[in-house]
């Protein structure tokens, strides 16, 4: 029997239906190997355990026959492969689980794998978004938020900024063709902050009674 842990969203990625005048221009999630990458540091990891294992090697390779101190490191590059693929299929899950939602209104994300939490982040708690695009043309697009707005770097990890803990900047993280996103949520929020301008000026200018 199939089991859906979102199907109570009545829009993918929302908590609930957007109200009306509110419409979604782009929608994603994380590439997971990029994740893998740039977040959990699988790279790191599987050279930890290589270097590891050719210490090992040399270490034994005076005392027993080059065959025999081979073997010794290869408990080590074990290890280091069963290390990997776990931490290829916590990215393989935190993407899956991941939706990230740009709107005319907000930035919406939906992340977590066992603890799920939608954050709804109106375009006038964006201060800045800085893009960090790598060669594949995945990146991430970080959002500095304005005020007193406090997020916790903990809960919202690894869609965050590495290392911002201070000031929890949420990142839709190592998502494909960042470039384009980041445009379209530029423009978005140009285009709702621009109508806000706006509408506070014609509340400004209505006479009170």
């Amino acid at each position: 029997m199939d089991h859906d842990d979102f199907k109570q969203e009545p829009i993918r990625g929302l908590p609930e239906i957007p109200p009306e005048g509110e419409v979604i221009v782009w929608q994603g999630h994380p590439d997971w190997w990029a994740l893998a990458r740039e977040a959990l540091k699988i790279h790191w990891i599987a050279g930890y355990f290589v270097v590891l294992a050719i210490w090992r090697m040399l270490a034994e390779i005076d005392r027993l026959p080059l065959a025999s101190a081979v073997e010794t490191g290869v408990p080590l590059l074990v290890l280091g492969a069963i290390a990997c693929g776990v931490l290829a299929l916590v990215a393989f899950i935190q993407a899956r689980a991941t939706v990230y939602t740009i709107t005319n209104r907000r930035v919406a994300m939906r992340i977590g794998a066992a603890l799920t939490v939608t954050l709804n982040i109106p375009y006038r708690w964006i201060g800045s978004a800085d893009l960090d695009l790598r060669r594949s043309g995945t990146g991430t697009i970080a959002l500095q938020l304005l005020g007193e707005t406090r997020l916790s770097y903990l809960v919202c990890w690894p869609h965050v900024r590495p290392w911002h803990m201070a000031r929890t900047q949420p990142a839709l993280r190592c998502i494909p063709d960042a470039e384009r996103v980041a445009r379209i949520l530029g423009d978005m929020a140009q285009t709702r902050l621009t109508e806000n301008a706006e509408e506070d000026e014609r509340a400004a200018a209505v006479p009170a009674e």
